[in-house]
């Protein structure tokens, strides 16, 4: 069973960044999240949180080709926000069964674990670029984020031409990758 197509939608329009169909799904879901998580140990704060994580994963798979929701969006995010919510009363203690034996869910598990794995890889990779120093840290967000090109981090950087800007930027990418495989192994 697929979405229909309000949902399907709603759901290109959040890969898109449509400002209105997220202004939607937050209308029609975050008060039913809201209500859930403060009923069960949690605040407002807990609850926007939550909905916020459980957006960014509704987000990544909205992006990602392959997939189809085959519920409504609103069981999607409930889905991923019990099991948010239930995870960190796991954690804090004050939720004793297991998460993994919820019924009346839909199996978003795989999901949040990409989306938490994800997570950890950009946590990773902050430290490592935080780590790198200047110049190497500068000449990989101007080329990486900034878009800039290599006359142009040759210019900025005093390089004396292009080819130097790019044997520079080689050699900061590759402490980076250095720096940030020697967390990522050690599981930081």
């Amino acid at each position: 069973m697929k979405a229909d197509s309000n949902e399907q939608a709603l759901l290109k329009g959040l890969a898109n960044n449509d400002s209105r169909a997220i202004e939607t799904i937050y209308k029609d879901n975050f008060n039913t999240i809201q209500a859930f998580i403060v009923n069960n140990n949690g605040s407002y704060d807990d609850a926007r949180d939550i909905f916020q994580e459980a957006m960014i994963a509704l987000y990544e798979k909205a992006q990602s080709e392959s997939f189809v929701l085959t519920c409504q969006i609103k069981t999607y995010v409930y889905s991923i926000c019990r099991r948010l919510w239930l995870k960190r009363l796991q954690q804090l203690g004050k939720y004793t069964n297991q998460v993994d034996s919820l019924e009346e869910t839909i199996p978003v598990e795989e999901d949040l674990d990409n989306h938490e794995k994800r997570n950890a890889a950009f946590a990773i990779m902050d430290r490592a670029m935080n780590s790198l120093g200047e110049p190497c840290k500068s000449l990989l967000e101007g080329y990486y984020l900034k878009k800039l090109g290599m006359q142009e981090l040759a210019d900025e950087f005093g390089y004396t031409n292009a080819d130097n800007a790019k044997n520079q930027k080689y050699k900061c990418l590759m402490r980076l990758k250095k720096l940030f495989f020697a967390q990522y192994n050690i599981g930081e």
